[in-house]
């Protein structure tokens, strides 16, 4: 077996096993099939909830081939609302699984300008109830983040660096960073 069914075997694996928080009497649209929308919408850099369903109606029937879909296309306000119960670290796993799918068989030395970066997204809460700060790994040569990590907040930042500098390899990456990235513990 290659590498590269190897991963995608993990993926899809992975992906089963995502805890569904839904209430199981209401549940329409199959969790993996929302899962699977919204990582290929996150991959073509769609950010809105209401583009990622026109994202899935758009390729419906593409989509129809691998998942079930046996009520169509979720609406955005489920797609928004069973993502919202998925913890942002089993996200941030399945990006970085669906890269190592995209390069595996690639030269592994990626040697790519990364741009490491924070943002607030003020319409999802941490557990503390508030805007969820995550960091990231961006290439823009690309168009993909390799990886990302929720902080907890603004004076945690440099923690949530240090863990995602963890995750990826910078070897022979060129990496940059706003002021943050000149602290000691980061250097």
């Amino acid at each position: 077996m290659s590498e590269n069914t190897q991963n995608l075997k993990e993926l899809l694996i992975y992906i089963t096993k995502i805890e569904d928080k839904q209430q199981i009497s209401k549940i329409k649209h199959k969790l993996n099939d929302i899962v699977v929308i919204n990582l290929f919408a996150i991959l073509e850099n769609i950010e809105y909830w209401e583009e990622i369903e026109e994202f899935g109606k758009m390729y419906f029937k593409a989509l129809k081939r691998y998942l079930e879909l046996l009520n169509g296309i979720p609406s955005h306000d489920t797609i928004q609302r069973v993502m919202a119960t998925i913890e942002p670290e089993v996200t941030e796993v399945l990006l970085r699984k669906w890269m190592e799918l995209k390069i595996s068989g690639e030269d592994k030395k990626i040697r790519k300008i990364l741009n490491i970066n924070g943002k607030f997204l003020n319409g999802m809460k941490n557990k503390n109830n508030s805007p969820l700060d995550i960091v990231s790994a961006y290439s823009k040569e690309d168009g993909i983040c390799y990886s990302q990590v929720a902080g907890e907040g603004k004076g945690n930042e440099i923690e949530a660096i240090l863990r995602l500098l963890d995750k990826i390899s910078v070897k022979e990456c060129i990496v940059t960073i706003d002021a943050i990235g000149t602290q000691k513990e980061i250097i």
